[in-house]
């Protein structure tokens, strides 16, 4: 089973359904073991850096999201607080990250002819090969904060003048900055890879 960890954001319902509609089933979850336990794992994408990691210490997941061995699927701020640290904080200091990947998610800059948050579709190409991704495709993108090109940058997509990590990838853990789940077909297919990659 697909697990989608609970961390309070307002997409798991959204999450759930784009799951059910390729028969796939997914469970919302705050419990370790079934999360442990499960096939694969959501870091879902909606809220604040700080609230979100602090829901996540809480709950005691920490150590135990480092050390899933199965395929990890972060979305938006779950891909963003894969990394280090974040800019995004409450009391001006850096909010801590899980750790997994290196980097530091910083804020998005407007420009002349861009707003922020970014929002709305934005074309998504890869810079080298991924089980995600193989042609470029238009996702929905919603955040205003960002991590800029890694090492385990695989796709990306530029708004004014950032360039912003669009797909990442460590061993087991992929993130997105955009949500597949409000992709409509092109967010399908991506998910639809990622099963196939998980199960």
């Amino acid at each position: 089973m697909i697990v989608i960890v609970d961390t309070g954001g307002a997409n798991l319902a959204s999450l759930r359904y784009a799951f059910d509609r390729l028969n796939q089933k997914a469970k919302v979850s705050q419990d370790p073991n079934e999360i442990q336990n499960a096939k694969a794992v959501i870091l879902p994408g909606v809220g604040h850096a700080s609230h979100v990691m602090k829901k996540i210490e809480t709950l005691g997941l920490i150590k135990i999201i480092q050390n899933l061995a199965q395929p990890v699927l972060g979305i938006c701020l779950g891909m963003q607080i894969l990394f280090e640290e974040s800019e995004e904080s409450i009391d001006k200091m850096n909010t801590p990250g899980l750790g997994i990947l290196p980097g530091k998610v910083i804020a998005l800059k407007p420009s002349k002819y861009t707003t922020v948050p970014h929002m709305g579709w934005n074309k998504v190409k890869s810079i080298t090969h991924n089980a995600l991704l193989d042609s470029p495709t238009e996702f929905y993108f919603v955040h205003s904060y960002f991590i800029s090109e890694t090492a385990h940058t695989v796709s990306v997509c530029s708004y004014g003048e950032n360039k912003i990590s669009a797909i990442v990838n460590k061993n087991n853990f992929w993130g997105t900055q955009f949500h597949p789940e409000r992709s409509g077909l092109s967010g399908s297919l991506l998910l639809k890879q990622f099963i196939k990659a998980a199960l």
